[in-house]
């Protein structure tokens, strides 16, 4: 078989069906051989880059928990009364305490055989063990009525009056937390 080479060889275009020189002709990525100036290029779209997968969910998954408030143990004689504008204040040392103003919190002496004894008495104030708790607001108050350290302090206003002020009781394993304690 025998190829023409001629300069005036034509050739029909698959796409428009007219005659054009054959050595313009190209064969188009779909096989249809067209002339140079009907090439219709490939649309990306054909041909789409791999993608990686979805993240799979993790089998039996469950919500985060929350826990429940638990009690915080105090370091030893951790409160200190203060007397500001005639009111009893009793500010509470508890490091890096994370609580929020406004939070309740009730105070625990060490523990006894039958659950909690009462925080002793001190500097006249006898109601920290409450069991009803305290409103808090964070931060060290002092006798002019100026808070700071809000960090490691929070502090509470007493229904007792404090017989001098700035002395610190409470003695050891007092713990403060929740008002009702779970479990």
């Amino acid at each position: 078989m025998v190829l023409s080479k001629g300069k005036y060889a034509q050739a029909i275009s698959d796409i428009s069906g007219l005659a054009f020189p054959y050595r313009e002709m190209v064969t188009q990525w779909n096989g249809l051989f067209v002339h140079s100036s009907e090439v219709d290029p490939k649309h990306p779209q054909l041909e789409p880059k791999p993608t990686q997968a979805d993240g799979q969910g993790l089998p039996k998954a469950r919500p985060a928990r929350v826990e429940p408030p638990v009690l915080i143990l105090l370091t030893p004689n951790p409160f200190q009364t203060v007397i500001y504008s005639g009111t009893t204040y009793v500010n509470v040392y508890s490091q890096n305490h994370e609580r929020t103003t406004g939070s309740i919190v009730r105070f625990y002496g060490p523990t006894n055989a039958s659950g909690y004894d009462a925080v002793p008495t001190f500097d006249g104030v006898s109601d920290i063990s409450n069991p009803n708790g305290f409103i808090i607001t964070v931060g060290k108050i002092n006798s002019s009525g100026i808070v700071s350290n809000t960090i490691n302090y929070f502090h509470f206003q007493s229904a007792d009056n404090a017989n001098v002020g700035n002395i610190n009781g409470g003695g050891s394993a007092c713990s403060a937390g929740p008002v009702n304690l779970v479990g």
